[in-house]
């Protein structure tokens, strides 16, 4: 086995064994407390620009699968773990999981102390960082992380969206959910899903709801997503930080008011820099499956999976025309947002899990409900 190493900006130096790709990769290191689920994190386009630390302390032990994949292909920038599986046991597997990430060059990293590399992200915030393999000079490894741009003021969206628009018709594969899931209704809506790093349960459950879904980019204008005659548009997750994406907050501030509208992950962030609020960037993200979210309309507690760096401020929204009706309970972050007069929606969590509990399915059926009373 080949030696490889992570070397994090602040000097910091993890030692351990090389997996998947032979080559070199920088990113934000960010970790997930995620126990199932690894496949459907290394292809959520959410985590372009990073390297992950999975915290599960063994990975790869049911192998890798096409069925398993939210998108086109790994994201990731790289793999950091404490053990990988040397023999992977499911009756879906095809391959193994390291050698899924090395068909698409990307490095991984095994034997690490996870538990020390996330007490040290705990404690001074998600770091820039390098996996790299072989025996390199640390100092021109650290040079190389030191060089490599913050997550903070990165327009990634343009990495991960489609650039033309597309037809999904798929909804939820009744073999592979937990849940009874029946078959999908005839469409009786026509949703317009704006890419910014859409994942692929997302499109399930739009289509479970009911509805004929049309994929735009994301920098798609208003007037042609309107064009298109939708009875509600949707914003998908996405990567990097929301603060310089001014033209697709424009683009969905002239949807308020014409359409409902439903958002989640950075769509939720930029739905509130449509509503005129700001966002900032977290010390080390919110990255799993075990969030537990208060809902102040229902008083109920959702538990919530996760994925994001950056969070709206809700003392910058306009009290007047925007409610906050989701609060994480972990550290008092907004959650959730509602807009006082027009039905426009937004979660900061994944409703549609993939990995996670199904608390907060009901999101896209409160979708499909704004969608037919707009109808009518």
């Amino acid at each position: 086995m080949e030696q490889a190493v992570l070397v994090l900006e602040d000097g910091t130096v993890f030692e351990g064994v090389s997996f998947g790709a032979p080559t070199e990769r920088t990113g934000e290191v960010v970790f997930n407390t995620a126990i199932t689920g690894y496949q459907e994190i290394f292809t959520d386009p959410s985590y372009s620009g990073q390297i992950v630390v999975l915290t599960n302390p063994q990975i790869g032990n049911y192998g890798a699968n096409p069925s398993d994949s939210e998108s086109v292909k790994p994201f990731i920038e790289g793999l950091v773990v404490r053990e990988i599986s040397p023999l992977p046991s499911n009756w879906r597997s095809e391959e193994r999981a390291e050698k899924f990430l090395a068909g698409y060059d990307i490095p991984v990293i095994a034997e690490v102390d996870t538990r020390k590399l996330v007490r040290l992200l705990r404690e001074r915030g998600a770091m820039r960082g390098i996996i790299a393999s072989g025996k390199q000079d640390r100092a021109e490894l650290l040079a190389k992380v030191r060089q490599a741009p913050s997550m903070a003021g990165q327009n990634l969206v343009s990495r991960v969206s489609t650039a033309n628009k597309y037809e999904w018709t798929q909804g939820i594969d009744p073999v592979s959910s937990s849940d009874k899931i029946p078959a999908a209704p005839e469409p009786d809506f026509h949703v317009v899903a704006y890419d910014y790093g859409i994942k692929r349960n997302i499109l399930r459950h739009l289509v479970q709801i009911g509805s004929r879904v049309t994929v735009v980019p994301s920098d798609a204008a208003a007037e042609d997503v309107l064009a298109l005659r939708p009875d509600g548009v949707f914003l998908s997750n996405g990567p990097g930080d929301p603060e310089p994406l001014t033209q697709q907050a424009a683009q969905v501030k002239q949807l308020i008011g014409k359409v409902p509208v439903f958002g989640i992950c950075l769509g939720h962030q930029i739905l509130g820099l449509a509503f005129g609020g700001k966002t900032y960037k977290l010390k080390f993200g919110h990255h799993g499956a075990n969030h537990p979210v208060l809902n102040y309309r229902t008083g109920k507690v959702e538990i919530t999976s996760q994925n994001h760096g950056f969070c709206v401020d809700p003392d910058s929204l306009p009290a007047s025309q925007v409610e906050v009706t989701h609060l994480n309970l972990n550290d008092q972050t907004v959650e959730g947002l509602r807009h006082r007069s027009e039905p426009v929606f937004c979660v900061q969590y994944h409703p549609e899990a993939a990995p996670g509990p199904h608390d907060s399915h009901y999101l896209f059926h409160d979708f499909a409900a704004a969608m037919k009373e707009h109808k009518s």
